[in-house]
């Protein structure tokens, strides 16, 4: 098992490594100026602008750039304005020391402003996921038991509809329903900005009050789709000799179905699993735009709007990385649900 993970880890390296190539030419070449925002700040010149694109070394070619910022770029006395007299000291390290460069948009290190916005996004990924597990094994496994019934027919029809709607417009529809109409009726209404509400003190029961809407709408379409592989999965091995052995043993309907029909049956439910959870990193870019959630989706948005290379290159990156990992642990989860499986 060790020396499994260990070849896989190896093997991630140079797909790792051309993931990087492709994300920092590809944004190189795409022809956006990093420091094109500030030329409607009348406070910034362009010797302003000049100096600052020299400090990050955008003046450079593009093989050089890369390599500064993979490697590193020792710029002691460094001259930027070229008149001779060194204008700055410093070193950067580099992606590979663990330097993962200074963002343009607010001046610091790469390392503090995703930092600052991982956890939110952590919080709302997270909760938002535990929630779609809960319900989409309760909503699947109770369907496929009661296959073809009235409920089993509700559930499939609302689970096609959910799953059909794009994220937007579910936001939007739970912002006007439950925030907009429930406020003019005079109803407690949900709030749909932000972390808390600036006018009282900071509370868990404020932040979980302004959870509600975010991960209901991150959480309903995934459930829709996630309930749906339950159930026809949970279909296919209620019917297998393995199944039907057990009941003529005499086990009860209960320990066949989680014992053993629901631990075979989760198989492809983990590989979904292991395909989406690495994007709770990249946050849900349209949900935290929509309420206002400071996270990765939110930074992402905002480093677009004037191009903050450094930010999107190591949010990119943070995204493969988790990929690369999460197959490897999801092929170890496979190996253990189910004994046929080899690595």
């Amino acid at each position: 098992m060790g020396l499994y993970v260990i070849r896989r880890l190896v093997a991630a390296v140079p797909l790792l490594f051309i993931i990087a190539v492709l994300i920092f030419f590809g944004l190189r070449i795409s022809g956006a100026d990093p420091v094109a925002y500030l030329v409607t700040d009348p406070r910034v010149s362009e010797a302003d602008r000049f100096l600052l694109r020299a400090r990050f070394g955008l003046n450079d070619p593009l093989p050089i750039q890369f390599v500064h910022w993979l490697m590193g770029d020792d710029w002691y006395q460094r001259d930027i304005t070229g008149d001779g007299v060194p204008d700055e000291y410093g070193k950067r390290l580099g992606l590979l020391r663990g330097d993962l460069g200074e963002s343009i948009r607010y001046r610091r290190p790469v390392t503090e402003v995703i930092g600052q916005f991982l956890p939110n996004t952590l919080l709302l990924g997270l909760s938002a996921y535990a929630v779609t597990l809960l319900f989409s094994v309760i909503i699947g496994v109770t369907a496929a038991l009661r296959q073809y019934s009235v409920l089993d027919n509700v559930i499939t029809t609302a689970s096609f509809v959910t799953y059909s709607m794009p994220i937007f417009f579910i936001a939007l529809l739970c912002v006007q329903l439950f925030a907009v109409e429930f406020q003019k009726r005079g109803l407690p209404y949900l709030p749909v900005q932000g972390m808390y509400d600036v006018r009282v003190e900071k509370t868990l029961s404020q932040l979980i009050w302004h959870m509600i809407l975010p991960v209901f709408c991150l959480s309903a379409i995934q459930i829709a789709g996630y309930s749906r592989y339950i159930r026809a999965m949970m279909l296919e091995v209620m019917h297998s000799d393995y199944i039907r052995t057990a009941r003529a043993k005499g086990l009860s309907e209960r320990r066949i179905t989680l014992l053993h029909a629901f631990k075979n049956a989760s198989l492809p439910i983990v590989t979904l699993i292991g395909i989406d959870l690495p994007l709770v990193l990249a946050g849900a870019v349209v949900t935290e735009r929509i309420f206002s959630w400071p996270g990765l989706g939110l930074l992402f948005i905002q480093s677009l709007e004037p191009i903050d290379p450094s930010v999107i290159m190591v949010f990119v990156l943070m995204i493969a990385l988790a990929v690369v990992l999460s197959q490897i642990v999801i092929d170890v989860i496979y190996a253990w649900l189910d004994p046929r499986v080899r690595l």
